[in-house]
């Protein structure tokens, strides 16, 4: 049983709580009971309908976890448990595979060995699943019975729900800090493992990168994992040339849609221009190898350039570019119209054009949004891989070349983390060296941009 099955229990005892209680403070206002009720009847309904939720939920949620140790214990306590093979991957395959059968999730057997481990599966599941629903229905009676006898005429519900609620909406914001910090941990906790393998001088100021994952990880050659290239390559697609075509082109778009533009005009191009951010990547990435790239490649040959490839860190760029135009183009619009109307009529007012209003007056006003969405683009744009495994390549290349094929930091952790390489390698453990290095150019981005719309809101607020 999923634990979706006892959400959905919580939410049909919350509704007859929320009834429960609501009708009981209606009764309060009655012409027999003259009694004024401290809050509104409706409150009194959620205050009964949180107390039987929050516990079920958060039952449910144990139980996910708690119910399928319990199953396969059941299990491996059965006659057909006792006979599995001592080799734990083989057992462990067998087990997965009788589990999927007997929760419906396959119908028929790789291993016919699988087969009497089915009837207990299904036995252990049934029990859990009746003991789980039974559990989350004690717990929902008892929970509301307690709320239900504490709404009275006098009972301040609303103040209760409302700090309830609070509780809830702090605990949610709470799950992306902790996330956060979840990732940054086992980050470290990773990098820390590849440092005590390969020295951190090598890592982040070699110029040559090519790990074997075949090598010795006990004896790991150092100078194989120079990552210059890597961060060079990943700044020079992400941060310069997909930059160049997606802040001229960004900033250009939102100036005329804010200002130029007719209304019903800018009803179909913003829409239209937004798309871009909605298209996958991978369609990106297919545009650029099948297009972009060869074009650039025919160009390139038919300029004399005798070094021109079909992947080239030209195309994945411009191709990123595109991307992440409505990054720049929707934060630079939202910001250049929130600019009040009264700066921008006060210069036309003095004489000024609009081409000097806006470049004097809305562009600096505007600016602390405007390089928010440069940064929110930059960060996208490093952080991308589809387009840079199918248009840049993966060589790693210290090169000005925009012609040459080069590889992103992104490209390289996904190749090192596919496949069957051990995580105890040094290989497999440079990917979360590489991620954390990522992760903190990302961070230093986003201060970047604190510390800059702090500087321009201070002076224009």
């Amino acid at each position: 049983m999923s634990p979706l099955t006892l959400i959905l229990i919580a939410f049909g005892l919350g509704l007859i709580g929320w009834l429960a209680g609501r009708a009981k403070a209606w009764s309060f206002q009655q012409d027999n009971d003259p009694k004024l009720l401290a809050a509104r009847p409706n409150y009194h309904g959620w205050y009964v309908a949180l107390w039987i939720l929050l516990p079920v939920v958060l039952f449910a949620t144990l139980w996910s976890f708690i119910a399928p140790q319990l199953v396969l214990q059941s299990v491996l306590a059965s006659d057909a448990g006792q006979q599995l093979p001592e080799f734990g991957f083989e057992s462990q395959a067998l087990l997965s595979e009788a589990r999927s059968v007997a929760a419906g999730q396959a119908t028929s057997f790789f291993n016919q060995d699988a087969e009497p481990l089915v009837e207990p599966f299904r036995q252990a599941m049934t029990h859990y699943n009746i003991i789980g629903i039974l559990s989350s229905v004690l717990i929902a009676f008892l929970a509301g019975a307690y709320a239900f006898l504490r709404v009275k005429p006098d009972f301040k519900a609303r103040t209760k729900v409302e700090r309830t609620v609070m509780a809830v909406l702090l605990l949610a914001s709470l799950v992306a800090i902790l996330t956060t910090f979840g990732i940054f941990v086992s980050l470290v906790f990773e990098t820390i493992r590849f440092f005590g393998m390969v020295s951190p001088s090598d890592f982040l100021f070699g110029t040559f990168w090519a790990p074997d994952p075949m090598s010795n990880p006990e004896s790991p050659d150092g100078s194989r994992y120079g990552a210059i290239p890597l961060f060079w390559g990943t700044i020079y697609i992400g941060a310069i040339i997909a930059m160049i075509v997606a802040i001229p082109l960004g900033l250009m778009s939102a100036i005329y849609l804010t200002q130029y533009a007719n209304p019903r005009l800018r009803s179909w191009l913003k829409p239209a221009l937004e798309i871009l951010a909605g298209v996958p990547t991978v369609v990106y990435g297919y545009f650029a190898a099948l297009t972009v790239a060869p074009a650039i490649r025919d160009i390139a040959v038919s300029l004399g350039a005798s070094n021109a490839s079909s992947e080239s860190a030209l195309a994945a760029g411009l191709v990123m570019g595109v991307m992440i135009i409505p990054f720049v183009s929707s934060m630079a619009d939202d910001s250049i119209a929130a600019v009040p109307s009264a700066m921008r009529d006060g210069s036309l007012a003095m004489g000024a054009t609009t081409s000097e209003t806006i470049r004097r007056v809305l562009i600096p006003a505007a600016l602390p949004g405007i390089v928010a969405g440069i940064m929110l683009a930059i960060s996208r744009a490093i952080g991308e891989t589809m387009i840079v495994v199918m248009a840049a390549g993966a060589l790693a290349n210290l090169s000005a070349n925009p012609l040459e094929a080069m590889t992103t930091v992104t490209f390289q952790i996904v190749a090192m983390l596919t496949g069957e390489g051990s995580f105890d390698h040094p290989a497999t453990l440079s990917a979360f060296a590489l991620g954390f290095v990522l992760f903190m150019v990302t961070l230093g981005l986003n201060f970047i941009a604190l510390r800059v719309v702090k500087r321009f809101r201070e002076a224009y607020e």
